[in-house]
């Protein structure tokens, strides 16, 4: 044969794979449907934020962290229901990503030359009980060079493979089948696409002008999810989660489409955990789209008024950055797929952040000017312009002009202007004092005992509606379609299961498309920062099985 494995799929997963079996001397063909532009895929776009556990960050910043607590919070977090059948071996791939995160993740990444923000962020801050979803303490560590810079080091392995003939990429080629012979898969076929000139993530013509089939011992899926397939994901919406959202906004480009999902399936591989999706609550449309229905997700700090599309306040814990998947079903259980903040300037300044690595330029340019003009007045850069470009914004100088402003944009008078004002003013009572029984106040009086958070991401807690801490802001939040949680369910070595609890011979799967591990690593909930951390150990496990099998 001329190749001794194939990967289809060339995002961080694929990349990882790749690199690990030319690592051993064998000879790779990479395929993937898009042009050259989009080599990374998604993980190009992330704000490159990775889960690690007991890190040399986090304790310079004085969080004591543990593979213990991490494993109580993930356990809390996914709440696996399902363990003896779709979450067997979800489970088993959750406690070796928390002994990855909490042993050589780092190490492993920074001899490759990642280097990492020294402030450490803390996501998904869940609360509830101990044993219930969140993270205990902050975990979040950026990446310098944001996805990009997660992206480099496997790009340049794989390119120093090319030339030297040991990795053989060709874009533009969409696997269509899998080839199958004595129940064991010895290949791909597909088509062809014509070639395009788009630029990264923009989306690339499907016009087919010829066909290929390739043979090799062993086979790597790697495709990723469904987050651009809306269909698809109406179709496997769970009911916990309210009724499908009749309008999304799409946090990732058209061709994560879940295509080899179906064709995988076809060829006897087993997808579980169909209805454990990841989707944000606090998305925004692009003012400067890449693709289509281009949405950006808010990463906000925990001090903005949450409110429902009738303009009720929602209750605790769903307050911004604690619970993505409570608040989403809060949100759709009211009827509505949108929702607001309120805010003020002081606190558009300290705590928003947007997601994604063309929003962070002085992260992702590694550009240390860039990052200290966060600490100038005003809201950063790219925040400045969704303002006075975004359509989902509203700026006023009180509370009845803001109301007015925000029934303009949804074009109905849904918002009562007493009704809003009053909930704020109740809570703008609760700042006279250090104590409160708002547990909002609480919760973000609590984050600035972290210095991460005081020194960053936190405004000082003060009164929305005190005209020196104006203007007020008021900004539409969307659903954003994100990440599928199931997946190919999969075994330790990445090797894809069918049906029967067996491993088909010749086919493994990483990424996404196997639910980041077992078909669905993450259970119900994640932790954040375990999507790209989830493509990185999934691809090397994968990687590393399919060199040791070929010998």
């Amino acid at each position: 044969m001329e190749y001794d494995a194939i990967v289809i799929g060339a995002g961080l997963a694929g990349l990882v794979a790749t690199a690990e079996i030319a690592d051993a001397g064998k000879k790779v063909l990479l395929l993937d449907q898009e042009p050259e532009t989009s080599l990374g895929g998604q993980a190009w776009w992330s704000f490159g934020g990775l889960f690690l556990v007991d890190s040399p960050e986090q304790r310079r910043m004085g969080v004591k962290d543990s593979k213990e607590l991490a494993w109580q919070d993930w356990l809390g977090t996914a709440e696996f229901d399902r363990e003896d059948d779709e979450d067997f071996w979800a489970k088993k791939w959750a406690e070796a990503y928390v002994d990855f995160a909490a042993g050589e993740k780092r190490a492993w990444l920074h001899n490759m030359g990642v280097r990492f923000f020294p402030v450490v962020g803390w996501a998904e801050r869940g609360g509830y009980l101990a044993e219930g979803h969140g993270n205990s303490v902050p975990r979040f560590h950026i990446v310098w060079g944001t996805g990009p810079g997660i992206v480099a080091p496997f790009e340049r392995r794989v390119r120093e493979h090319i030339k030297r003939a040991l990795v053989t990429y060709k874009p533009r080629h969409r696997v269509d089948h899998l080839v199958t012979s004595n129940q064991k898969v010895v290949g791909v076929s597909g088509s062809v696409l014509a070639p395009s000139s788009a630029a990264r993530g923009e989306e690339s013509s499907r016009e087919i002008i010829g066909e290929f089939e390739y043979k090799a011992q062993a086979v790597i899926v790697s495709s990723g999810g469904i987050g651009a397939n809306f269909d698809l994901i109406r179709k496997n919406w769970p009911s916990r989660l309210g009724t499908p959202p009749k309008r999304m906004i799409s946090g990732v480009p058209a061709h994560v489409d879940g295509r080899m999902l179906e064709i995988t399936e076809e060829s006897g591989g087993r997808i579980v955990n169909r209805d454990r999706m990841w989707h944000y609550t606090e998305g925004i449309k692009n003012w400067n789209p890449v693709w289509p229905k281009h949405g950006i997700r808010i990463l906000p700090g925990p001090s903005s008024i949450w409110l429902d599309a009738e303009g009720n306040r929602f209750s605790a814990p769903n307050f911004p950055g604690f619970d993505t998947l409570g608040t989403l079903e809060a949100i759709q259980k009211t009827g509505y797929d949108y929702s607001w903040f309120i805010l003020t300037k002081k606190i558009i300044e300290r705590e928003f952040a947007l997601s994604g690595s063309e929003q962070n330029p002085d992260l992702t340019e590694k550009s240390m000017k860039k990052l200290l003009s966060r600490v100038l007045p005003g809201a950063p850069d790219p925040v400045q312009a969704f303002m006075d470009k975004g359509e989902d914004f509203v700026v006023a100088e009180n509370i009845e002009n803001l109301v007015i402003g925000m029934n303009k944009l949804i074009g109905n008078k849904l918002l009562d202007i007493e009704h809003v004002e009053r909930q704020i003013r109740a809570r703008d009572r609760e700042i006279e004092n250090p104590f409160t029984k708002d547990l909002q106040v609480t919760a973000l009086r609590g984050a600035r005992n972290y210095l991460g958070d005081k020194l960053i991401r936190v405004a000082k807690p003060h009164k929305i509606l005190d005209s020196k801490n104006g203007p007020l802001i008021a900004v539409r939040l969307n659903i954003l379609s994100r990440k599928t949680l199931g997946g190919l369910q999969t075994d330790l070595s990445g090797g894809v299961l069918n049906a029967s609890g067996n491993a088909i011979s010749g086919l493994y799967a990483a990424g996404e498309v196997s639910g980041f591990g077992g078909g669905g690593v993450h259970g119900y909930r994640s932790l954040e920062g375990t999507f790209v951390g989830g493509c990185l150990l999934t691809g090397r496990v994968a990687g590393r099985s399919v060199a040791e099998a070929l010998g």
